[in-house]
């Protein structure tokens, strides 16, 4: 059997924290950031509850080698990356994610 992944960036509302992630569940994923499920945990620190960008791969394994690359990045081609797939640094998950 196949099992998909994808990264995601994670941010705050002011969009000034970063949190890259990969999983091969977005849904879920996202739905436990934004609940809180992990107390504690990075995201719950620095309430990291905005999905401003994801990335799908039909392999969990790219997924994780893309996560890998891009954690190596600085700040700004992080920021351009996310930018060219969400300008406006939306909430995906409002904006579609969530009605998958």
């Amino acid at each position: 059997m196949i099992r998909g992944g994808c990264i995601y960036f994670m941010s705050n509302q002011y969009r000034t924290v970063l949190y890259l992630g990969v999983t091969s569940d977005l849904i879920r994923r996202v739905q436990e950031h934004k609940n809180k499920a992990y107390p504690g945990s990075f995201t719950d620190r620095y309430n990291l509850g905005v999905l401003v960008y994801y990335e799908n791969f039909l392999h969990i394994e790219e997924a994780i080698a893309r996560e890998k690359e891009v954690k190596k990045w600085r700040r700004e081609k992080k920021n351009a990356l996310i930018s060219s797939m969400n300008p406006g640094w939306k909430d995906l998950w409002e904006a579609e994610v969530r009605y998958w």
